[in-house]
């Protein structure tokens, strides 16, 4: 199991990086731990953000989106805004506006979790506002 870890591992971080190893070990747990369960099916990040969001499903179809399911891009790096670089991750939380007050409740938005768990705070505060400039895209959802 171990080896076929290693392999993946290997192949994901030749393609993409090693920054989606992090997120892959952040959203998985360690990856050098043995399992003698079989993985049926294995998580994908978005499998894993509409699990997050299942009491609030409008935040994945938000973050699909925003993102399109992605933390990084293919350079490795935290997804950044297309318009507007201060936007990062998977929710396109904008750093200018929210930096400060993530880490104050201890969130990284450069992190998958970070990112999910601000996402979710700001709506509970704000609802969809935050994302209204994309809402053409997720509003009939």
């Amino acid at each position: 199991m171990i080896e076929l870890t290693s392999a993946i591992i290997l192949l994901v971080t030749s393609l993409y990086g090693s920054a989606n190893v992090a997120v892959a070990q952040e959203v998985t747990g360690s990856v050098n731990t043995q399992s003698d369960t079989a993985i049926e099916k294995p998580i994908t990040l978005e499998s894993y953000v509409r699990e997050y969001f299942k009491e609030t499903p409008i935040l994945a179809e938000i973050a699909k989106c925003e993102s399109r399911f992605r933390q990084v891009g293919k350079d490795g790096q935290v997804l950044r805004g297309e318009s507007n670089k201060s936007d990062l991750g998977l929710l396109q939380v904008n750093e200018y506006y929210h930096g400060g007050k993530a880490l104050d409740l201890g969130f990284d938005l450069t992190t998958v979790n970070g990112n999910l768990a601000y996402a979710k705070y700001l709506y509970d505060k704000e609802g969809t506002k935050p994302w209204n400039a994309s809402k053409k895209c997720w509003g009939s959802k």
